[in-house]
């Protein structure tokens, strides 16, 4: 399989938007933030995982975000962040976030279209996932460690693998637990919360993921 039927796929997904059932509506006074899910074929590094619906070569690009961070600290993320005054709207804002996290070349994303916005309660946020294909990849990295501590292209293969997947179980000292939710093994990484549940609805609204066993923990401390 070749990244192009992957592209084709998001594409259409793009143009026709995508539910999320389940989520409560965003509040109205929550500040408007948006999220940049880039996908492409990133490297030459290709997935350990075979997977029948994607490409070894189709990767999507994470954030770990640095620990020191007032919320999401040490979460993995896509990048993105607050949209501001002078952002093109959160489009803009995905992309300016996206280049000032892990110094990409924003003229070789090519935005697919907008799914719809979902809420952050934790940080009083409604986010805007924005869809995105990598036409031409550039070098990546973390440019400031005060919001990042690294940066990383995710092969989708070895996302869906299911022996990399589970559900949340989240240790906290400084919070009540959370809802249990998907998480992704990633390498030394777990991808669990926001980022995981997007990702979880992106893989099955495209007909991606496999089944995976749901009772299985993957341990969360924060």
């Amino acid at each position: 399989m070749t990244a192009r039927p992957a592209r084709e796929q998001l594409t259409a997904l793009a143009a026709q938007g995508m539910a999320w059932p389940g989520w409560p509506a965003p509040s109205p006074t929550a500040r408007p933030a948006a999220v940049l899910v880039l996908l492409g074929a990133l490297d030459r590094v290709p997935a350990r995982h075979r997977s029948a619906s994607v490409p070894a070569d189709l990767d999507v690009l994470l954030v770990g975000r640095a620990a020191s961070l007032r919320h999401h600290a040490g979460q993995v993320s896509f990048p993105g962040g607050r949209v501001d005054p002078d952002d093109d709207g959160p489009v803009g804002a995905a992309l300016r976030e996206a280049v000032e996290e892990t110094g990409l070349d924003a003229a070789g994303v090519e935005v697919l279209g907008t799914l719809g916005e979902l809420p952050v309660p934790v940080s009083d946020h409604r986010v805007t996932p924005v869809l995105a294909w990598w036409a031409r990849p550039s070098p990546v990295g973390v440019v400031d460690h005060q919001e990042s501590a690294h940066v990383f292209r995710a092969p989708v293969a070895d996302l869906l693998d299911p022996a990399n997947r589970g559900t949340a179980a989240i240790t906290s000292l400084r919070r009540p637990p959370a809802r249990p939710g998907p998480a992704f093994v990633v390498g030394p990484h777990v991808v669990w919360g926001f980022t995981a549940l997007v990702l979880d609805r992106l893989f099955d609204v495209l007909g991606w993921s496999e089944p995976w066993d749901r009772s299985r923990s993957v341990t969360v401390r924060i």
